[in-house]
């Protein structure tokens, strides 16, 4: 047991360096003691019920023995907050009632490192629910990005919470993918500067966050969940990899989650090449490696690389995995009866402990006020929280297409119809508290309120057409649902054309409900067959267009859908990726012109529903050909989004027609705000080589900025255009810049160029490496 007298020895001295501190504790320890710290514990998960990890149910331990375990120590406290509904104070006493209870119950008074899931806010009841990561990618403003996970972070260090599970830097390869939703987009640069914008706010307020999903995880077959990844060791490097490694060195991001799926027959848990020799040798990552939940065991029960727990702790712990989430099967006993056994040697335990220590003790966790209980009531969604998901969700909200319709002129009928329009889930992801563990909750509470939740949600989420009455309080507006999401029911048709054809306008608002484990159409485990709008929703569309009444489509969604010709039969297309709390008052102000649309496409939008997988980053023959039938063409492009207001460019010029491979140029533009009404301008800046080595993506993103500007404003933008920015993997594997002819695109979109720069790069190839230029310079002037 843990007694005062030990407060003198060094590893609870605050005073004392960092590393003599874990040097001392380490060697205090047992080798129980040692890979106590290398588990998580959940607590209050049970086996019944719906699952809100994979295979949860096959896991949950209800004769696990907190007690007694924690007399060895505990690596970390898992969720907490987000597994039931808590009050936020009492559950931050309980919380540092459990950490002084850890502290007692070991020798050496360690207490656990608690990690939540933060995805679209800290996922526990009462807490901010912000937009998705794709309406984060949505608004091409790091800025915004890193406010809010600053934010984010303050609400979970004051109720005792260490880590965040997040940002998700898998980039979007296969939109079937359930978690499409939960990406920053198709870009990888994109992915890339809005995930380590978030790193930073996340640390900045004292927690630390994880990146997820290492990696590859986004390339599985078909899209499904789980499923083997196949792609080749340079679309690895160039298009997966690049937004972790931003993350890690200019970030500093100080934890990575590796991935459930395998690449090329080997599971990434088990992936030394992965997991230490790229991202420690070479990148030089000194955090830790989390296991995703399960995948520890899933080396044994679903790929089959391991005969028992010990052989899977050992084949994790020999990769680079330092840490067994979210509770112990592998990493207690059977780790240390692996090392008994000589499948690992201690000198593993101990590299990973002492990495896990040295978090502990940065962290504060090992000072003495390190569990003093708070005080007072605790509120997760403060007004300047709002705030920021109001100003997030604004400027995530994408206005596709528009023939003058938008914004409404005050119709005095407008029938709102679609069965999502009076649904506040509309508006959350699976990662928001709400969807993820509150509809199990709430339908053990029992009661039928027509709405997908009988309990309270915590924080106010409106629904459109709640906000659009606010919005337009003298227009008179009548809803109908016409059909659910995904139940094909077309009994509603006869009601829900009625109305359109009686009003002014129609606006139809479509999408998904997002789930986990195919409880919705989108989210973690909800993979689609094909890009078509779920359920019998395109057939109503069909009916309500039929009316001859204009219909403005507002589509509120977790990843991108074919439209085909309904595009052009449609008024306006208004694009929403689950926008969070603020998100109907978003969605509400874009169609009554109070808010001026600035959200770009972070995904193309298909045209037809299948032809998949497609993104923008193709070389030429992954492009339309005459040798296939198969037209990949996307409905709208990425990057693509209107406004109220026009913009014109002028005056786009490079510092320099020649460079050096080892030099950089500065591209400029001049913006002008042309219309009658303040906006948004996206700029962004395109790489096009037309002879590499290898095959290259026709067009790939390498710089974006965003300002608003008053009408007749006008203003310069500036990049600093490095010529590592036009490196990737040649032929040998190696990283290179090569000599050669360069374009310079600044584009509104992909496909929208409105001004083209040649620079040629002189010299020698250079093979680059983890220091290179990783991202361009932005100034306005």
């Amino acid at each position: 047991m843990h007694t005062g007298e030990e407060t003198h020895q060094p590893w609870l001295d605050p005073a004392a360096p960092v590393g003599e501190r874990v040097a001392s504790l380490l060697a205090a320890m047992t080798l129980e003691e040692k890979t106590a710290q290398l588990y998580g514990v959940w607590i209050g998960v049970e086996p019944s019920g719906a699952d809100v990890a994979p295979h949860q149910h096959e896991f949950a331990d209800e004769s696990l023995d907190f007690d007694e375990l924690v007399t060895a120590g505990l690596g970390q406290l898992t969720r907490p907050f987000g597994t039931a509904p808590v009050d936020p104070a009492e559950g931050a006493k309980a919380l540092a009632r459990m950490q002084a209870d850890i502290r007692a119950a070991g020798r050496h008074g360690v207490p656990a490192l608690v990690h939540e899931e933060c995805l679209t806010g800290f996922m526990t009841w009462g807490a901010t629910v912000y937009p998705t990561p794709l309406a984060w990618g949505a608004t091409f403003n790091p800025a915004l990005v890193a406010a809010m996970a600053g934010q984010i972070a303050a609400g979970m260090r004051r109720v005792g919470v260490h880590q965040g599970l997040a940002p998700v830097l898998d980039v979007t390869r296969d939109p079937r993918w359930g978690r499409t939703e939960e990406t920053i987009g198709e870009d990888p640069y994109l992915v890339a500067t809005l995930g380590t914008a978030y790193v930073r706010g996340l640390r900045e307020g004292g927690v630390i966050p994880t990146l997820k999903h290492f990696a590859g995880y986004a390339a599985s077959a078909a899209g499904r969940n789980f499923a083997p990844v196949s792609i080749g060791p340079r679309e690895l490097a160039d298009v997966v990899l690049p937004p972790f490694e931003m993350a890690i060195r200019d970030g500093g991001a100080d934890s990575v989650m590796h991935a459930y799926t395998e690449i090329d027959g080997l599971p990434t848990a088990a992936d030394r090449s992965l997991l230490t020799e790229l991202l420690r040798d070479a990148w030089g990552f000194t955090g830790t490696v989390v296991s995703d939940y399960f995948g520890v065991s899933f080396l044994e029960l679903l790929h089959g690389v391991a005969a028992s727990p010990s052989q899977a702790a050992a084949l994790a712990l020999a990769a680079g995995v330092d840490v067994e989430l979210p509770t112990v099967r592998c990493y207690g006993g059977p780790l240390a009866s692996a090392v008994r056994e000589g499948l690992i040697g201690e000198s593993a335990v101990d590299l990973a402990v002492e990495r896990v220590l040295r978090q502990k003790i940065e962290l504060g966790l090992l000072d003495p006020d390190a569990t003093d209980l708070p005080d007072g009531a605790i509120d997760l969604d403060p007004p300047e929280a709002r705030d920021t998901a109001a100003h997030l969700a604004e400027e995530s909200v994408i206005l596709l297409a528009n023939d003058g319709i938008l914004p409404l002129a005050a119709p005095a009928r407008i029938a709102v119809i679609g069965p999502v329009a009076d649904d506040p889930a509309a508006m959350l992801g699976c990662y928001a508290f709400p969807s993820h563990v509150g509809r199990e909750h709430a339908a053990q509470d029992g009661g039928d309120t027509g709405r997908p939740y009988s309990v309270d949600l915590g924080v106010d989420i409106p629904d459109v057409l709640t906000a659009l009455r606010g919005e337009l309080p003298a227009a008179d507006i009548a809803h109908a649902k016409g059909t659910g999401v995904d139940d094909h029911d077309t009994a509603g048709f006869a009601e829900a054309t009625a109305l359109a054809a009686s009003a002014d306008v129609c606006v139809a608002v479509l999408g998904d409900r997002s789930g986990l484990f195919g409880r919705g159409t989108s989210g973690e485990g909800c993979d689609r067959a094909d890009l078509r709008l779920p359920g019998a929703q395109l057939e109503l569309l069909d009916a309500l267009l039929a009316t001859g009444t204009p219909v403005v489509l507002v589509l509120l969604t977790g990843r991108p859908y074919a439209l085909g010709a309904h595009a052009s039969r449609v008024a306006a297309v208004v694009q929403a990726f689950f926008p969070g709390e603020e998100g109907a008052n978003a969605v509400a102000g874009v169609l009554s012109g109070r808010v001026n649309p600035s959200g770009r496409l972070p995904v193309s939008v298909p045209r037809g529903p299948g032809g998949q997988p497609s993104t923008y980053l193709s070389p030429m023959l992954g492009r339309r050909t005459d040798v296939s039938a198969v037209d990949p063409t996307p409905l709208f492009p990425f990057g693509h989004g209107l406004s109220y207001t026009a913009f014109t460019w002028e005056d786009a010029r490079a510092s320099a027609a020649e460079t050096g491979t080892d030099g950089s140029v500065e591209v400029s533009v001049t913006v002008t705000n042309t219309g009658d009404r303040t906006g948004a301008e996206v700029v962004q800046l395109y790489l096009h080589d037309p002879v590499a080595q290898v095959t290259r993506p026709v067009v790939r993103l390498i710089g974006h900025a965003k300002a608003e500007l008053v009408p007749g404003e006008r203003r310069t933008v500036t990049f600093g255009v490095h010529a590592d920015l036009s490196s990737f993997t040649g032929r040998d594997g190696r990283r290179v810049v090569e000599p050669g002819s360069l374009e310079l695109r600044l584009g509104r979109s992909a496909a929208d160029i409105a001004s083209t720069v040649a620079v040629r790069l002189d010299g020698d190839l250079r093979v680059v490496g983890h220091d290179r230029h990783l991202s361009s310079t932005v100034t306005w002037t």
